[in-house]
């Protein structure tokens, strides 16, 4: 996965929600902000594209996107419980249409047994009340782990919500 790879993600995206007339939001933890910056490199993405959060620590999470407390410290941020409340708070914060949302551990610290190097969560909510998340594992460096989750991300709006 490269840049021309998210970039192409990226406008097929862009096409699909100008096509439907909807709006896209992002919150992001462990990718920084790069499912955002893949989005609006693409020519009229303001479009579909008015906001995006990049929450990396767990208040920011509580402040912005109105994650729980409570379940930042019984499941931790990189977990379904939480990357679901990110994906509904972006989305109501955003006023979008689709959300996702993402935190994980993209190294080359910070794993543990149960969430390894490379876990990353994701949580996906629409207008319409669909919410779900889904745990993957990237295997790579900091940077691979990174472009993999945002890849992931995109192809599975589309796929799933477009």
């Amino acid at each position: 996965m490269d840049n021309d790879e998210l970039y192409q993600l990226s406008v097929t995206l862009g096409e699909r929600l100008k096509a439907k007339g909807a709006w896209f939001t992002c919150a992001e933890s462990c990718t920084g902000g790069l499912i955002a910056k893949t989005v609006t490199d693409v020519a009229g993405s303001s479009a579909y594209f008015d906001r995006g959060f990049v929450t990396y620590s767990n208040e920011a999470k509580h402040e912005l996107l109105r994650v729980s407390r409570s379940v930042l410290e019984r499941y931790g941020a990189v977990s379904e419980q939480v990357v679901e409340e990110m994906a509904s708070g972006a989305l109501g914060a955003a006023g979008a249409d689709i959300a996702v949302a993402v935190s994980g551990i993209a190294g080359p610290d910070g794993g543990t047994p149960d969430k390894p190097v490379g876990t990353v969560w994701f949580g996906f909510a629409d207008k319409e009340g669909r919410i779900f998340a889904s745990c993957q594992r990237f295997p790579g460096s900091r940077r691979e782990v990174r472009f993999r989750a945002a890849e992931f991300a995109l192809r599975t709006i589309i796929d799933k919500f477009l």
